[in-house]
């Protein structure tokens, strides 16, 4: 069983499923992040923001992402990583990392390292609907050539 799973989806994003994929008996620690649409960016009140993914590049540059994350770590881990694509509004999650190691800075330090990098690495862009009933691109993770 490979040790990370890496999911783009358009459906609620599953918390207990992450946490039950990074589950072990030798595990000591589980930690998680969940990122939630806010309702407020740069002073202006947002309802909703829309999630574009390059589907395809994004699993790839995330499961690279899991693989160097475990090597760092330098002893077993699982991780659990999804990413919500589509329209979500204010409080619905729209990423979800667990990670499962024997202690908890390891745990923590993955979790950490996972999202920091997701941000950096991942083909995700953000259109941030406003209550006023316009949008806005935010700047997102530009698409290099390999």
């Amino acid at each position: 069983m490979q040790p990370f799973h890496v999911v783009i989806t358009d459906q609620p994003l599953d918390i207990i499923a992450a946490q039950k994929f990074v589950a072990d008996p030798a595990f000591g620690a589980i930690a998680s992040f969940i990122g939630v649409v806010r309702n407020n960016n740069e002073g202006r009140t947002a309802e909703a923001v829309t999630y574009d993914v390059h589907e395809t590049l994004a699993v790839k540059v995330l499961n690279e992402l899991c693989a160097e994350a475990i090597k760092r770590s330098g002893g077993p881990a699982r991780i659990y990583v999804a990413h919500a694509k589509g329209r979500l509004t204010v409080g619905e999650a729209s990423v979800v990392i667990a990670v499962g190691t024997s202690h908890r800075k390891a745990a923590f330090d993955i979790c950490e390292f996972m999202i920091d990098c997701l941000k950096e690495r991942a083909p995700v862009w953000k259109n941030e609907h406003y209550v006023e009933g316009d949008d806005v691109w935010l700047a997102g993770t530009p698409l290099l050539s390999a």
